[in-house]
């Protein structure tokens, strides 16, 4: 595994690339792992509920040091490079964003996308939509994100049965991340386990994303506790503080 460019933010080791680039390593690392029993990439991203959480819940914390990527999911993120280090980062990767971007790149390698995760009508109608976008785009299985670890062993096999080359694993913060630790040995051959979140709203435009002078200035997550504050507004009050003091604290 060649060596990567990282900078420290929050305290998580942060690639420096852009959605491209990470795009293009995707499918180096997909191609390279075909036919071989070799463990996937853990991808996962940094935001300021990831940052926070990574500060109080030590095993998140450990899930995330076993990744063998970091992006920049959040702008604050991206921000805090360019003010607190003399290495900025030099886009965000928005997993919302980087979805596509990994999509086009995927096509003229046949690459095979696997979707897990969501509610079973959530699922199929994410599959969907990703057919009607990318018609040419190989999605070679999906499973709802609703079952219990015992079945965990079942949905791995038929997800390395099905030649998956990048599985996107939608169970949202923490468990998407401490399931991807736990099931990697399991997942041997595929080549990228990609953590994703919210990304099935918004490829099935049930969620809306912020204007772009909104995610440009970092304030997205104020556009989506507007949209949903029963939900997100009491997440965002607790967990903003805490990740810009560990941004101040742990970067550089």
């Amino acid at each position: 595994m060649a060596a990567l460019r990282t900078v420290r933010l929050g305290g998580l080791d942060t690639i420096i690339a852009t959605g491209r680039e990470l795009a293009s390593l995707m499918v180096d690392d997909c191609l390279a792992a075909r036919g071989q029993a070799r463990l996937p990439r853990l991808v996962f991203s940094s935001n300021g509920q990831g940052i926070s959480l990574a500060g109080r819940d030590p095993e998140f914390a450990r899930a995330m040091q076993a990744a063998d990527i970091v992006h920049a999911d959040g702008m604050p993120v991206v921000l805090a490079s360019r003010w607190l280090t003399r290495t900025p980062l030099p886009e965000r990767i928005a997993t919302t964003d980087f979805f596509h971007q990994a999509a086009e790149a995927a096509i003229p390698h046949g690459l095979r996308f696997y979707m897990l995760g969501a509610t079973e009508e959530r699922n199929a109608a994410v599959c969907r939509a990703i057919a009607r976008l990318y018609p040419d785009l190989k999605v070679v299985g999906r499973h709802h994100g609703y079952f219990p670890d015992s079945d965990s062993a079942a949905i791995c096999a038929d997800i390395v049965a099905r030649g998956t080359d990048v599985l996107w694993v939608a169970l949202g913060k923490p468990r998407q991340e401490l399931w991807s630790v736990a099931n990697r040995e399991r997942l041997r051959g595929v080549g990228w386990i990609k953590t994703c979140g919210g990304l099935y709203g918004f490829l099935t435009a049930e969620e809306k994303r912020a204007p772009r002078w909104a995610q440009r200035a970092g304030l997205e997550w104020l556009f989506r506790a507007a949209q949903d504050p029963r939900r997100l507004g009491w997440r965002y009050l607790v967990t903003n503080p805490h990740a810009f003091y560990r941004l101040l604290r742990f970067s550089g």
